[in-house]
Order: structure tokens, then sequence, then C-alpha cells
């Protein structure tokens, strides 16, 4: 035998690396657990929600000597009831990451970071925000915010923002994945209100999937439509052959934003048959007979020739919409990141209102939320609203929240924030000159990346608050301040089905890493206003405010005593006001009364003509670039999937491009060939994949990518502001 084969033997015998026998050995676990190793043997158990998507699943979390060692989804929760993504099962994993910021951090040089204390920073950070405020005007520093923080936190730094620092701009990366869906419901209801709850997943015997990939984004929400009982019609529709769009009944691969022009087709089909809820109509909506005018002109041939569906397709869709007892519609990005966003949801809202499908068990026009706190920012971040839903414009709104704040009214803006794409553009134009990032990752996520780094770059001075140091934003900062993450801190989210749910402080933060909640405590000390903020002692202080916000509103939740009560009812959906005296429900949806929040108690029917693709397929750049979600073990930008061991496993480390066979055999590109991607904005580089999933003409390429929006053109929806990340003109390429 060779000195080398010997060598190796020996170090397969004595292994001079890694754990020891006695650290592999497993025990029982108890508290519901199998067999763990000695290290992670609980002592007890506490419970709350995940941190990472809208669908606001519970985990029991298992602790030794008061830290999290391990999670296992809890079993009677009425939104997940035991079950968990592989996201959830790393919930706790991603906190240990080498990666986490565990001190302030002041940019010294290119490239160059050097620790500091809290107190240097925050004098840092006073000095040079006032000082920008002082020679441009208050309006000069913005902040991005998020939908990833504890709701309390979110009005925290909203009011500290707005009221305390005198900031206008301020806006979140809901606006990313909700606006549109936001507005549709804000213009037709007359407030923000998905209607539905999960059961609904469950109870319908027809879903209909718009844009939208449960099966991937929302692994649970999926679970639960495999728990429904009724032999349920399950239509997609998707111009990718999506996970979902395969275990459907019928997947309509539509034209790429062409949605809009199908929804007006089969409207016309249901009136032209009388398959309407007259008296729904009659008793509850505005705009009918209007709207009605509209889709006369959607024929069928118009609506086959626009959406490349056959007319027997499109007359089926109709069928199964009309025969249906209880049907649901659901959407998600391919909806609402679009240029056309809020009158797509609106279509699907009106299919539901003429055939009386909301208000009901099984059925609504029901938005899936992205993030897991998206719901807590948009009704309490400050930034699209007043907190508690209030609106900025109107004078009462103003004064009852600067009652309930005991804050001076003229501290609240009488003004709107510019949306996310016009800060942007406010310091590409010089009006912007100091930026302030909360727990978000622009240079990643942000619409054309290439030129959003490039505007980063040209700030007075950037903070980044994130718990990573390395994120791709925070690369730009001139000031990294390191936050304390998911499980380090107390307060509440508010999940798609709007339910309120309790986060805890299950683990230490690492090194001098504070609470978001802290930080602005200490923010607001260093800045001067820490008197507006006595009040907000600590994050359950701030829910008792945030209940006193909500009175009189859609949202009230005046009715929920404390954190106490949000668990001991397995979560709590809104509106729950104190004067409610029916026993607490775990199931509740809204307009079982037919009244919505319109002054006159009426949902309306809006709708506009669909508008041409901004960027459309042309000789130089003849693919049509699709993006969305590719697993479920990555989450948007990575920043925190990407530093568990188990989810890198689950995923390509590689980005990845799928291609038609046709197109592909046209290209003469095999099976994981080296490729080139290009836009008018940039080019990437990936591998091949060759897929029936998109049809000839398109690509699709993930968004966890960074490489991805270097590709993704700059435009947004007229009403909402939401970018169209769906689709852009691009080539192929062989390397």
């Amino acid at each position: 035998m060779s000195i080398i084969n010997q060598s190796r033997l020996s170090d397969l015998i004595h292994q001079k690396e890694g754990p020891l026998t006695r650290e592999l050995l497993l025990s029982p676990g108890g508290f519901g657990l199998g067999k763990v190793p000695e290290k992670n043997t609980p002592d007890a158990m506490t419970q709350m929600v995940c941190g990472f998507c809208g669908t606001g699943c519970n985990l029991n979390i298992h602790l030794k000597d008061g830290e999290g060692v391990c999670v296992t989804p809890t079993t009677e929760y009425p939104v997940n009831l035991g079950m968990a993504c592989p996201k959830g099962w790393e919930a706790l994993s991603v906190l240990k990451s080498p990666d986490r910021a565990i001190s302030p951090l002041i940019k010294k040089s290119h490239n160059h970071w050097e620790p500091v204390d809290w107190d240097t920073a925050l004098n840092l950070f006073t000095r040079k925000f006032k000082g920008i405020q002082q020679q441009y005007g208050t309006d000069s520093v913005a902040f991005l915010s998020t939908g990833q923080m504890v709701t309390e936190e979110m009005a925290f730094l909203g009011a500290l923002a707005k009221f305390g620092m005198g900031m206008l701009h301020g806006d979140g990366n809901t606006r990313q994945c909700m606006a549109s869906a936001v507005t549709a419901y804000k213009q037709s209801f007359g407030f923000d209100a998905p209607p539905f709850t999960y059961q609904d997943l469950e109870e319908s015997d027809v879903l209909v999937f718009v844009g939208a990939n449960p099966c991937i984004a929302h692994p649970i929400m999926w679970e639960r439509v495999m728990r429904n009982s009724h032999d349920p019609e399950i239509v997609v529709v998707d111009p990718r052959k999506t996970e979902t769009a395969m275990q459907a009944t019928q997947h309509l691969q539509i034209y790429p934003k062409s949605d809009l022009t199908l929804f007006y087709g089969i409207a016309r089909i249901l009136i032209e048959g009388g398959y309407l809820a007259e008296d729904f109509i009659q008793n509850h909506t505005e705009g009918f007979e209007e709207f009605a005018a509209h889709v006369r002109d959607y024929t069928i041939e118009r609506v086959a020739n626009e959406t490349g569906l056959s007319r027997a397709a499109i007359e089926h869709f109709a069928e199964i919409i009309h025969s249906g007892k209880r049907v649901s519609f659901w959407w998600t990005m391919g909806v609402n990141q679009s240029y056309q966003g809020v009158r797509t949801a609106q279509s699907l809202i009106n299919l539901a209102l003429m055939t009386g499908n909301i208000g009901r068990a099984g059925t609504g026009p029901n938005s899936i939320t992205g993030q897991c706190n998206a719901m807590g920012s948009r009704l309490f971040s400050n930034t699209t609203n007043l907190l508690g839903g209030h609106d900025f414009l109107n004078a009462e709104h103003r004064s009852k929240v600067a009652e309930t704040l005991s804050i001076p009214v003229d501290r609240i803006p009488t003004e709107n924030s510019w949306p996310y794409h016009k800060i942007i553009e406010g310091i590409l134009a010089g009006k912007i000159k100091g930026l302030w990032v909360i727990c978000t990752n622009p240079a990643h996520s942000w619409i054309n990346q290439r030129q959003v780094r490039d505007i980063l770059n040209r700030l007075d001075f950037l903070v980044v608050q994130d718990m990573y140091h390395t994120t791709e934003t925070a690369r730009h900062a001139d000031l990294v301040l390191p936050a304390a993450a998911w499980g380090e801190k107390e307060g509440t989210f508010i999940n798609a089905e709007r339910r309120i749910s309790r986060v805890k402080r299950v683990t230490r933060a690492p090194g001098q890493a504070l609470s978001d909640f802290s930080i602005f405590k200490l923010i607001a000390q260093y800045w001067g206003c820490a008197d507006m903020f006595s009040q907000w002692k600590s994050p359950e202080d701030v829910f008792q405010m945030m209940k006193q916000l909500t009175k009189g509103q859609p949202c009230d939740i005046s009715g929920i005593e404390d954190y106490a009560a949000i668990e001991e009812q397995g979560g709590i959906q809104w509106p729950f006001p104190e004067s409610n005296t029916k026993p607490l429900e775990q199931q509740r949806r809204l307009f079982e009364d037919g009244q919505f929040y319109h002054q006159n108690g009426r949902a309306k029917m809006i709708f506009s003509e669909p508008t041409k693709m901004p960027e459309a397929p042309n000789e130089q750049y003849p693919f049509i670039l699709l993006t969305g979600r590719g697993t479920a073990s990555q989450w948007h930008t990575q920043t925190r999937t990407k530093n568990s061991d188990v989810l890198r496993k689950l995923y390509p480390a590689r980005i990845y491009v799928e291609l038609n066979p046709q197109d592909a055999s046209e290209l003469s590109i095999k099976p994981n060939d080296k490729i080139f991607v290009e836009s008018q904005r940039g080019r990437i580089k990936a591998r091949a994949f060759i897929t029936q999933s998109v049809q000839p003409g398109q690509i699709f390429i993930p968004m966890h990518y960074e490489q991805t929006n270097q590709l993704t053109d700059a435009v947004f929806d007229p009403y909402s502001s939401q970018p169209s990340y769906k689709c852009c003109a691009v080539r192929v390429l062989r390397n």
C-alpha cells in the first residue's frame, strides 16, 4: 500500500477535525421531538410566528437554557396546522451566520469599513443627516423600510422619521410586492382589505390562481389546497408551466400580460349568458352598467387572438366560474408586478363581485402577500398612509393621530411621500442627499439594478441598518448599524389573511447588535426628540398605541387586550374592535354583510383599456424575460436563506435560464451550456436549462439571483407605482 493511501486510511480511522463521537450521540428530545444531539436537547418550549413569508406559519421554538436550539411546526395553529416549509425549519440557523453585523461600521475608504462604538456611530448619524437637512432642507433625507420588521418597529420608524426627524419622504419594500393589490382594494372597496381566510382554500369548489405559484412561493398554502375535500377545479393562469400549473385541472398558458384582456373577455361571456348575481350587483356595487358596456368589445375572437388561448379553453374557463358554487380568485406577483397590475387585480375583483363570490366561505378576490409583515407595513409603517390606515391629506385623521400619540399636529406631514421610485429618482436629481435603508436590500432587489447602484453611490450619506454587513446595499453604505433579527426581539406580524401573531426573543443578538426598536430609541435621544417618544418604552407599549390608532378604522384592533391574548387565541384577525360582543372565531372573512368601506357602502367596479407592453420583443431583442420565485428553499434576495447550509443545498448555486427546446435548437444551445442574456440595460452569464415550462420566445430567470435585476426595465404601474419585473425584451447568445 502506498504511503498516500496509508495516510488516507489513517485519516478515516482517526478523524482530526469535526465533532467528537459523543457529540453525535442522539438522546430523546422531549416536547414532541424525536432524538436530537445532546447539545440540542431542550428544557423548555415556546411558540411564535415564522419570519419569512406572508403565510404566517407558527413554529414551536425549543429552548435550552433560554436559547432557541431547534424548531418544529405548531400543530394546532390555524394557519399551518403542523406544517412548515424548508425556510421555516431553518429559521434559527440563519441567525448564526458569520456574516452577521456585530458592531457599527464606518466606511473609511473604498471597500473598507472599521468597527466603532454606538456613541460614535450615532453621533455621526445625527451630524451627517442634520447637516444635510440644514444645507438642502428637511426633505433632502429619506428612508426606505421593509415588510420584514415587527409592526411595532415599523410604527416607531415611521413616527421617528416623519414626526421626530422632519422627513417627508419614506417608502417600503412592500412597494415591490403588494402595492398594486393595496391600490386595487382601496379603490374598489374603500380600504386595503384582503377579505379572505386560509380556510377558503379548503372550502372553494373552484380555485383560480393568476400569476401565482403557491407550490413554490407559499407551499403551506398549497398544502391547504391539498386538504380541500370538494374535488375542486383548479385553474392556473400563467404564461409559464409552473409547479402549480402542473397540478391544475386547467392551465391557461396565456401570452405574457394578456391577462387583463382575458378577464374582460370572461366577464363579457358571463354577462351575455346571464350568469350573474343580480341582487348582489344591484344592492352592493356601483359601476356595473359602465363595466358591462366596456367589456362588450372583448369578443372571444379578440381574447383568443391576444391571449393565444383557444376559443374552447376560454369558454370552458367561463363555464367553470359559472358552475362553481364557491369560486375564489388568488393572485400574487404575476399580477402585482406589472405596468397594469392594479387594473388586472380589479378585473378579478370585478369577476368576484358580479358573480357574488365574496363574503362567503370559499370565495373572494384574494391577494396572497409576499413578506412576513407586508400587511403590518401597509397599515403601520407611516409610508403610503398615515399610521393605522389613516390619510396624511385628511385633517381629521392628522388630529386623531396627533392626539393619540400626544404630539403637536404640525409635526405630521400634510403631504404624501414620494413612492419608492420617485425617491430613487430624487437622488439622481440631487433632491435627496441622505438615505436611511432599514432591513431591505435595494442594490439587489430594485429594478434596473446597475442604475440603482450607481444612484446609491451619488448620495452624500447612506446608512444601512441590517442584520448582515454583507448585503449588496451594505457594500455601498457610509455607515452600517447592526440590527437584531427575527427571534432576537419582541413584537407582532400581520399575515396575508389579516392575522396578528407574536414574535419573541428566543436567542441573543450577536455582539453589539440591537433590536431595531432599541436603535430607534437611541436615535431619538441623539437627535433630540426623545421627549416626543417618552411613551414608546417597549414594543408592547407601542402595540397599545396601535390599538388606539385603529379605533373606528376598518382595521380596528382595539378589542385585543394584549400580547397574551394574541397567543391564547392562536393569532387574531383584524378587525376586532373593543365593541365586539361575539365569541372570537379563528377564521373570519370580510364583507359577509355586503357592506364595503366607501361612504355609500358599495364596492366600485373599476376598469380601463389594457396598455401595450412597454418593451415588447423586437428583432434585436426577440425574447420576453419572465422572472419569479424558483424554489421553496430560497427567499427574495437570499440575504438570509443563503446563510443556511441546508437551504443552499436545495437549490442551484449558479444562475440558470429556462429556455424552450425549440428556441434552444434554433440557437444550437444544449442543456447546461453557458449562455449570455442581454437587455438594453445589462448582460448576464448563466447556464441553460432546456424545458417545456416556458413557451417559445420566452425565457425565465429566478428572482433570487443577484444578477437577475441587471436586466429588468424600470417601468411602473401608474396607479400603484409598483415596478413591472415580469416582462422585458432580451436576447439570448451562446457563450
